[in-house]
């Protein structure tokens, strides 16, 4: 892998969440009149004639619900804890800014283009939660609006580089919404209290058509000569690359009525990435984050999940985006939250795991969203245009995993790498517990029991880490095996974009810093690592199993107290090896304030 420092300083500031007292709010909880008393005197004020036209009726009961939300919910901010500051919002800058304090220098055969990190911004300055009579509801460290940071390249006819920098919301409609009533609107209606969950999805759908905020602060990817900005609750949103301005919600010309998974799969054949002309003469390239391209036709393989039936939907679009070629219902039984899919050269793979969103869990007053630790796992395996009837399940230990680094075929097997662990850190805590704590417990670093790498203890079991399966389509057997130890945590894998779906020789991730992490109760990725899959890492001996040892992996760790997310491989430009390329990603030094693309 070509090695070269790009780093590159941008000054951010943090806005500092203020935190909202609830004291007052407690007569709320004594009766039903009491909370209503306020509502009821906006009501008094309202015209006591109602007109009968449809609009100015309709506009009449917008009105009443508006007066009672106002009413009986409290909006307060979930504050951030000092050691939380890596996470804290930025300001928006729509428009460009040239990039002047570069340390060493670009390699000229980097290739031009604009890096783009999608990434959670909280528009108001922090998270809310809610008080009410029917009780308490946040929204998850994971349900802050999307925000583009995009880095242009672009190189002059001497050699000489040039480097801008912009971000941008990503302009969903419910953004706009709370946008134009300048406060927080929506209910949280993800984690909380069943009551106020449920009392959050009524009143959000008699307000504005939707249960929750569309957040699409999760990936960016392309297809069809256009970049969308995605999250798993609903359609992509097609941006301009070169304003980073929203456009419109991208349905597949009215072929697709469900959102998409966060990780898409192209099925490309010639070019991995795609051009156009920037505006100062020069070719851009999309690099996106988490964008994984497979050899084959080009089209583009999605899955949408949905809280009701049917609970899994697999979808092939055309090439240009402009057709649904193949829709096909899983018919799962349950609605297990699947991040990413997978593909080869000829099937789709996709996983059933037990981090589900059940309705009917919640109406029994428990968690909308639960990691089920009794429940099963299972890895599917479908033809690219198959059926619910044509997929072959292969049962597999129970686990979460969020992220692949690549399947392709190998003989009689289908191969699926990815990072694995033995729960969810997503929502979080049950209610009751300190979230704090909860979470501080969970990324404080691990030591194998009894030595077995394998083991872990029930505290520590949100450890992701680099693990294959090998799915024998003839016999029907799996064989799995973690492929490195307790050493790091591991996640957010990508490779090379033109080796998805064939076998690949190296794969990258970003590395837990898992002290840092337990001290503030926020994962933090304090360096990056690269895995030479089918290479043993040398002195490693595994006593059950001398044949295969541990993977061969390199880490290359960040300055202390600096952390970063979303990175990607750039190919060298004419490169002849898998790993001819850079790895870049944006990262923030909490000490100065100031993040830095390397």
């Amino acid at each position: 892998m070509a090695s070269s420092g790009l780093p590159i300083h941008i000054h951010c500031s943090a806005q500092k969440p203020s935190v909202s007292s609830s004291a007052n709010f407690d007569h709320l909880k004594s009766t039903l009149s009491n909370a209503f008393k306020p509502f009821l005197k906006q009501i008094e004020r309202l015209p006591l004639r109602i007109d009968v036209a449809p609009q100015t009726l309709n506009d009449t009961c917008l009105k009443l619900v508006d007066a009672a939300v106002d009413s009986v919910f409290e909006f307060a901010d979930q504050p951030l804890l000092p050691s939380q500051s890596n996470f804290g919002p930025v300001d928006e800058m729509k428009e460009a800014v040239q990039v002047t304090n570069i340390q060493g220098e670009i390699p000229r055969d980097f290739a031009e283009g604009v890096y783009i990190r999608n990434g959670p911004n909280p528009i108001f300055g922090a998270l809310t939660s809610t008080s009410s009579m029917f009780g308490r509801s946040s929204y998850t460290w994971i349900e802050r609006e999307g925000m583009l940071h995009a880095l242009y390249f672009c190189k002059g006819v001497e050699g000489d580089w040039t480097v801008l920098y912009k971000n941008r919301y990503v302009e969903t409609e419910t953004l706009k919404l709370e946008k134009q009533r300048n406060k927080p609107s929506f209910l949280p209606a993800l984690e909380g209290d069943s009551p106020a969950i449920l009392s959050a999805y009524l009143l959000n759908m008699l307000r504005y058509g939707k249960v929750n905020k569309e957040i699409s602060n999760t990936n960016v990817f392309e297809h069809g000569g256009k970049m969308y900005s995605i999250a798993e609750n609903h359609k992509p949103q097609e941006i301009d690359i070169l304003t980073l301005e929203t456009l419109n919600d991208w349905d597949v010309n009215g072929g697709w009525n469900r959102p998409f998974s966060a990780h898409p799969k192209v099925a490309f054949t010639l070019l991995n990435l795609f051009t156009l002309l920037y505006n100062i003469k020069c070719l851009v390239r999309l690099m996106s984050y988490a964008t994984q391209k497979a050899p084959g036709t080009g089209e583009l393989v999605i899955l949408g999940i949905d809280a009701t039936k049917p609970f899994a939907e697999l979808g092939v679009i055309s090439a240009d985006g402009n057709k649904l070629l193949h829709r096909a219902d899983l018919k799962l039984n349950r609605c297990s939250l699947c991040h990413e899919i997978g593909v080869t050269q000829r099937y789709n793979v996709f996983m059933d795991h037990p981090l589900l969103i059940d309705l009917n869990r919640l109406v029994r007053g428990g968690s909308l969203m639960k990691y089920e630790k009794e429940g099963y796992a299972r890895i599917g395996i479908m033809p690219r245009y198959g059926s619910a009837d044509s997929i072959q399940w292969f049962k597999v230990k129970p686990n979460c995993t969020f992220h692949l680094f690549n399947c392709f075929e190998d003989g009689d097997e289908v191969v699926m790498w990815g990072c694995r662990a033995l729960d969810s850190i997503i929502p979080g805590p049950d209610k009751g517990q300190n979230k704090f704590d909860w979470f501080s417990r969970k990324l404080r670093p691990i030591k194998p029991i009894e030595g077995s790498m394998d083991a872990v203890s029930e505290d520590q079991i949100v450890f992701p880490r680099p693990y294959e399966w090998r799915m024998n389509k003839q016999t029907g057997d799996v064989k799995e095996r973690n492929l490195t130890g307790t050493e790091y945590s591991m996640d957010f894998p990508f490779i090379n974009e033109g080796f998805v779906g064939v076998q690949n020789n190296y794969g990258y991730c970003q590395v837990r810093d898992s002290i840092a992490s337990s001290a503030s109760g926020m994962a933090k990725y304090g360096g990056l690592a690269k895995l030479y899959f089918g290479e043993q890492n040398p002195g490693f001996s595994l006593k059950e199993n001398e044949v295969e040892g541990l993977t061969k992996v390199e880490y290359h760790m960040f300055e202390k107290n600096t952390f970063g997310t979303g990175a990607a491989f750039v190919p060298k430009q004419g490169g002849v090896e898998e790993d001819d390329g850079w790895v870049v990603t944006f990262v923030h030094n909490e000490d100065t304030n100031i993040s830095q693309v390397s």
